[in-house]
């Protein structure tokens, strides 16, 4: 694809901020154009992707790209020589050739004029900051999830990638998936009656302040902590924190409301028709949160009492009847005169093929995605509200268009972290 775009340097991003208004919509149909079909595509029509902090998720969805021949992948970026050169690898062996190229730094990817989109699968505390350098940079953005660490960070790469104008896919790749969209349709188009409630499966909120013990530091070309580290705050190196071991610990992750609510109350959020806003009321207990939208429906996150239907369950209540639906694809419906919507689905909640099919038909059409900047914005503001509830133990109300609480200045402040210089929203 050929579109002229301003190179982004790390001076110049470190000088650029901006802001701007929402926007909201949401496609329906993939046209086949996107699904990968035989034949050949000019290189010309191809849609030149680069990769960003590519790890074992990041891997995954990058074969997902590989399998559709509109895109072209050119370029890894990642702190970490282990993991650039098996991106490399995977990338060289498809294409048989030896021209993928492997950078330390993003901005040698974002520079690249010939570079159309990336894709982001950095730790979470990498997700927004990269996101916004990428839109600001002219490129398209396909961004595993959580997509931010707070709401300001949410707000922010709502507001830059609709500013600049790019397409965007969070990876909640669940508004994707067949059983998925089936609950979701059966509860927006009055098949389980008037809506009243909507449960999302989420793990223990807590997370740790603890330090892991300091190890000898590796050298940046083999591992390059302080760009690891990036906005979070500095600690001592650990082999685990850059093994994958980070998630748990408070600087790196937002918790387990977070970690699946970024699919489960991304979904709720969709089956309430609540893409543009939040609920108004955050009530914590032992193991979740129990919110209240301003139409009545209840937004129940919880850990336990599911049917066993796969990980990342949701539940959509209605006053004539009800679905639970998983990752394993299973569909549990009441009452049985909607036991005909049962269908039999082949991809489940971890497969991302669906999903880039979608971001890529958005990257040729400049339609929203499934997942757009806005809808996972909103639902990442959600889960850190529900999170700040349930760390401080009290009820919580929520202005959902000021974005903030009502009277409680403490959990004002929470809504931003701290961010590492230079490294800053």
């Amino acid at each position: 694809m050929a579109q002229k775009k301003k190179p982004v340097s790390r001076r110049r991003f470190l000088k650029q901020s901006a802001a701007a208004s929402t926007v909201f919509a949401l496609p329906t149909i993939i046209p086949g154009s996107a699904m990968g079909a035989d034949g050949a595509v000019a290189p010309s029509e191809r849609i030149v992707v680069g990769g960003i902090g590519l790890g074992p998720r990041g891997s995954y969805v990058l074969s997902e790209f590989l399998k559709f021949p509109q895109a072209q992948f050119v370029a890894i970026a990642d702190c970490q020589r282990s993991r650039r050169d098996k991106v490399k690898g995977m990338v060289d062996e498809h294409y048989k050739s030896k021209d993928c190229v492997t950078y330390r730094d993003m901005f040698d990817v974002l520079g690249r004029d010939d570079i159309d989109a990336v894709l982001i699968a950095t730790g979470d505390r990498w997700h927004t900051l990269a996101a916004i350098t990428a839109a600001r940079a002219g490129k398209d953005i396909y961004c595993e999830k959580p997509c931010s660490m707070t709401i300001q960070e949410s707000r922010a790469l709502a507001d830059n990638v609709n500013l600049y104008g790019r397409i965007y896919q969070a990876g909640t790749q669940r508004r994707s998936i067949g059983n998925f969209m089936l609950a979701l349709e059966m509860a927006q188009t009055g098949k389980l009656g008037k809506l009243t409630e909507v449960h999302a499966n989420t793990l223990h909120p807590g997370t740790s302040a603890q330090w892991l013990p300091e190890e000898p530091e590796p050298a940046p070309e083999e591992c390059d902590w302080d760009r690891w580290l990036g906005p979070a705050p500095w600690r001592p190196y650990n082999s685990k924190y850059v093994a994958g071991r980070w998630r748990g610990h408070y600087d790196f992750h937002g918790g387990g409301i977070l970690e699946w609510g970024a699919h489960t109350v991304d979904l709720c959020q969709l089956a309430n028709s609540a893409d543009d806003t939040a609920p108004i009321e955050y009530v914590p207990n032992e193991s979740g949160v129990t919110c209240t939208y301003a139409n009545g429906v209840k937004l129940i996150m919880r850990d336990h009492d599911w049917l066993g239907l796969g990980t990342c369950s949701v539940r959509f209540v209605g006053e004539d009847g009800w679905v639970e639906t998983g990752d394993s694809g299973a569909m549990k419906i009441e009452p049985d005169s909607l036991l005909s919507e049962k269908k039999v689905f082949t991809r489940v909640g971890t497969s991302a093929y669906t999903h880039v099919a979608n971001f890529l038909d958005c990257v040729r059409s400049r339609r929203l995605t499934r997942a757009n900047a806005s809808a996972a914005g909103q639902s990442h503001i959600v889960c850190h509200a529900a999170y700040i509830a349930w760390q401080l133990g009290r009820t919580l109300k929520f202005d959902p268009v000021k974005e903030e609480f009502a009277g409680d200045e403490e959990a004002n402040r929470m809504r931003s972290r701290a961010t590492r210089a230079p490294w800053t929203v």
